[in-house]
């Protein structure tokens, strides 16, 4: 099991929602489709949307524009447009998208550590009928 970290003091007071500290980050890296783009980029560098869109298997053109654009206006990617005939578009993470990379390395780290307990409490609550009645 993985060392146990503290969480930050928060005004008890307060709406969860909006007092966690890491919701903001939640809400900017974990959305459904930017794990996959920041990963793709990140693991294989400059991509044209076209080779992302083929990369990151089920994603919808407009969607990956989407997520695109939301990821380049918070500063995690960086768009390019070279002014060729035909023009040419390519992304590429930032370095502030570069940052999350130990984020990322911990969240695989707990992955391999704990999906396998997360699998078993699931069967384990399926199998006694749950929702339980109080």
């Amino acid at each position: 099991m993985a060392p146990e970290t503290s969480w930050p003091e928060a005004d008890a007071t307060a709406d969860p929602e909006l007092a966690c500290p890491v919701s903001p980050v939640v809400d900017i890296v974990f959305s459904r489709w930017t794990t996959p783009i920041l990963w793709s980029l990140h693991t294989f560098g400059r991509h044209r949307f076209v080779e992302l869109e083929r990369r990151i298997k089920g994603i919808t053109p407009k969607v990956l524009t989407q997520r695109l654009r939301q990821l380049e206006r918070d500063g995690l990617v960086v768009r390019t447009y070279h002014p060729e005939v035909p023009p040419r578009v390519e992304y590429e993470i930032s370095e502030l998208g570069r940052s999350l990379a130990p984020l990322f390395a911990h969240l695989t780290e707990w992955a391999a550590a704990n999906l396998d307990h997360v699998e078993q409490a699931r069967q384990n609550y399926d199998a006694a009928g749950s929702p339980r009645s109080a």
